[in-house]
């Protein structure tokens, strides 16, 4: 292969994907130190796949994706770190005299030729792309440094001290949260298994397992994110909660921090909070365009109740966020009782919940109507005191949103009522309802389209929409991990109470009943708007069915 020296220019120009004309350029503009292929990138000649197909089937060169590809720790220990990342390149195994390496440019015979003197060795190499290389070589040698240097539990009392910003722990947990942030992932969370620790982060909603490291370093990594949430180390038997920001990248990273005892030691997850989630508009949130307008006319009112539910992790904390953001002026006085605070809004007066000295949500909310609030948030309606509490203020001119843990939006009015609040204060109260869920966007890299089976066919003509001609999903490139999904959306059931409605609660009718009314009257249910997501290939099929049931 590296005998026949070929040149990429030459390649793309017999592949079709670039003129002469285009090569000249490009080469015209390309420094002494720059390479081809990312000129020719930055221009916009050609994407990052047709690059790596051109070398994939001109070169006989397999491509390869290193998210799921095992790496071996002797072929790392082959080539210094700063050596890989220069050549963009990564050793994976070593077999033999034989070292194969993935390389983002497998026709840089210089990067080749060094890592074959450096090592006496032959070079067999595969295709990546430059960002799964990236990821691979922070991954794979951050855990092959912890090895050689892995803090002990004597570093503890170095750490408690606080002068210790070289100290492996305090390396090991920042590296932990920055490959958190690059994943976008909105969880951390940190296993004790009986031998060794597990590192898993919950990227789209999907957790995944990223890492391990030996048992030896449990102890001091545990002690190192204690002390960034002000935690007391010393105490290992029962849970504790926290906060910090810190500094990653020359910017603030807002985290919760939760620890839990279990038998092999204390679980850790932390969350990131990605405070432009809370700033979202409420265009911003997916809503389609009917239920955006029903959304905008229950919460434009200036008093009454609006409820969001579904479970933990479906984004209702984004939603009411959204909703506080867009009525947040000088004129109203906004004010929440929340547990925990995720995201600090200027403007807006949040009280924290603190069971320990009796403020619950109830006792919270009872004293902020005393302070002349517009609007109140609870973060979530859990007992009758609370939620009759809440229901009053509805009542006597306030805007009131929560939260509350149901299936559908028709399911919250009966739940309301087995809490013990009485039937006609739930009925003089609920402006509306917002069900909703959270499934994940195909990547729009590696898209591609195919006719609807005849399954998924029968199921929009079940819902009573028109089956599209394509749908979409995602093959799973390098951008996306290999899953075929690169971030998430809403997908919402929107019930507005009009009076029609409250008669037939009054009269004590079935929810069947209120159903098939909303359903004449075009109500969307979840699974309506996760198919008509389907049909703007924003989402699969597999993806709405796994969060919503067809009714």
């Amino acid at each position: 292969m590296a005998e026949q020296r070929k040149r990429l220019g030459d390649l793309l120009v017999e592949a079709g994907l670039l003129s002469d004309e285009q090569l000249q350029e490009a080469l015209q503009i390309k420094e002494s130190d720059q390479k081809l292929g990312d000129v020719l990138l930055q221009r916009g000649d050609i994407t990052e796949k047709q690059l790596i197909e051109v070398l994939e089937y001109q070169l006989g060169i397999p491509h390869i994706s290193l998210n799921q590809y095992p790496v071996e720790e002797e072929a790392l220990a082959l080539v210094p770190k700063e050596t890989a990342r220069q050549k963009q390149l990564i050793p994976l195994r070593r077999n033999g005299n034989v070292l194969h390496v993935a390389m983002a440019d497998p026709l840089d015979y210089f990067a080749l030729d060094d890592i074959r003197l450096s090592t006496g060795m032959r070079i067999e190499s595969a295709i990546a792309a430059k960002d799964d290389i990236s990821r691979a070589i922070n991954r794979h040698y951050r855990v092959l440094e912890t090895r050689q240097e892995a803090p002990s539990d004597s570093d503890i009392e170095a750490l408690a001290e606080g002068d210790v910003e070289d100290a492996p722990a305090v390396r090991i947990v920042n590296e932990l949260i920055e490959e958190g942030l690059e994943q976008e992932a909105s969880d951390i969370h940190i296993d004790p298994q009986e031998t060794r620790i597990l590192v898993r982060y919950r990227v789209d909603g999907i957790l995944k397992t990223e890492r391990t490291y030996p048992k030896s370093v449990q102890n001091v990594l545990t002690a190192r994110v204690k002390i960034m949430a002000n935690l007391n180390i010393t105490e290992s038997r029962l849970p504790q909660d926290g906060r910090v920001k810190v500094n990653l990248r020359n910017a603030p990273v807002d985290m919760r921090i939760a620890t839990l005892p279990t038998v092999f030691g204390e679980k850790i997850v932390i969350r990131i909070l990605d405070l432009s989630s809370a700033l979202n508009k409420i265009s911003e949130l997916g809503f389609n365009k009917m239920n955006y307008r029903t959304f905008m006319k229950m919460i434009e009112q200036p008093s009454g109740m609006v409820l969001i539910t579904g479970p933990t992790g479906s984004g209702k904390s984004s939603t009411l966020y959204a909703a506080l953001n867009h009525l947040n002026t000088d004129e109203v006085n906004i004010m929440t009782v929340e547990d925990p605070v995720e995201y600090q809004l200027d403007g807006i007066n949040q009280v924290q919940v603190n069971t320990n000295v009796g403020l619950t949500f109830a006792t919270g909310l009872r004293s902020m109507l005393r302070q002349d609030p517009n609007i109140v948030m609870v973060g979530e309606i859990r007992d009758a005191e609370t939620a009759e509490i809440a229901i009053r203020a509805s009542l006597t001119g306030h805007l009131v949103f929560s939260t509350l843990h149901t299936n559908s939006a028709i399911a919250t009015i009966p739940r309301l009522i087995d809490m013990g609040v009485e039937p006609y204060m739930v009925v003089s109260s609920l402006s509306g309802v917002v069900a909703q869920r959270l499934v994940r966007r195909i990547c729009p890299s590696c898209r591609q389209g195919a006719p609807p089976s005849s399954m998924a066919a029968e199921m929009f003509k079940r819902r009573g929409i028109s089956a599209p001609d394509v749908v979409y999903s995602g093959t799973g490139c390098d951008r996306c991990s290999g899953t075929g999904y690169k971030g998430r959306m809403a997908i919402h059931e929107v019930l507005q109470v009009d009076d029609d409605i409250r008669s037939m609660m009054m009269n004590n009718q079935s929810t069947g009943d209120i159903r098939q009314y909303a359903t004449e009257n075009g109500m969307l249910y979840l699974v309506d708007d996760g198919l008509l997501k389907v049909r703007q290939g924003l989402t699969t099929l597999e993806e709405v069915m796994r969060v919503a049931l067809d009714e």
